[in-house]
């Protein structure tokens, strides 16, 4: 198994049990538990493989990506409520998810040759559009879009680091490690220390 393959899966592992915990919290039935963990699970690597024109997509290509992302919805269902904050589990499980899938992402567009710009766009699909889908259809505000968090900063941070040392290593496990390790440093430290960007706040008319 490649390290780009073992990265999908992570990403899908720990995506999915995000998903399911989201279905726990709206209290859905096992079916929308596996759908929601599916859909967080694959739908930042299907936009990207998809932008990439990577034919089949990975999922298709492999269905034990959706067989792990099921089996993990199934745990979920079984053992959610024995979690005493599911939301803490919940945020602190999709900050290690986000940093994998961005790796992930940014390796796949390495081993296709993509200019560093792409190598970054990739990275920050695949680790912010499943989870954007995963709040999107349960009416969640998106812990994406969370005020001033950062969690697309991070994502791009990481992405940036493995464009940065892809041309100074033969191999990207250097890269793509370096850059799980910093989106994971920067999103943990924006839920556990509160680092932030800026917020725009209006200024009030004057009178």
């Amino acid at each position: 198994m490649t390290l780009i393959s073992l990265l999908d899966y992570a990403s899908v592992l720990v995506f999915a049990i995000t998903g399911a915990l989201v279905a726990s919290r709206a209290q859905l039935d096992l079916v929308g538990f596996a759908f929601l963990a599916c859909l967080t699970a694959v739908g930042g690597g299907t936009i990207r493989d998809q932008l990439l024109h990577r034919d089949p997509v990975f999922w298709i290509a492999d269905p034990t990506y959706l067989a792990v992302a099921s089996a993990a919805a199934v745990v979920v269902f079984l053992t959610a409520h024995r979690l005493e904050s599911r939301m803490r589990a919940l945020i602190w499980l999709d900050s290690f998810a986000l940093a994998v899938a961005v790796a992930a992402g940014a390796g796949v567009a390495m081993a296709r040759d993509q200019a560093p710009v792409i190598v970054i766009l990739m990275g920050m699909i695949t680790g912010c559009m499943g989870g954007l889908m995963r709040d999107v259809v349960v009416g969640q505000v998106p812990l994406v879009l969370k005020q001033g968090e950062l969690y697309v900063s991070a994502a791009f941070t990481g992405a940036a680091g493995a464009a940065l040392l892809e041309g100074h290593f033969e191999s990207p496990t250097v890269p793509l490690l370096t850059c799980a390790c910093l989106t994971w440093i920067l999103r943990a430290g924006s839920l556990h220390f509160g680092w932030h960007l800026p917020v725009y706040k209006s200024t009030p008319p004057k009178s």
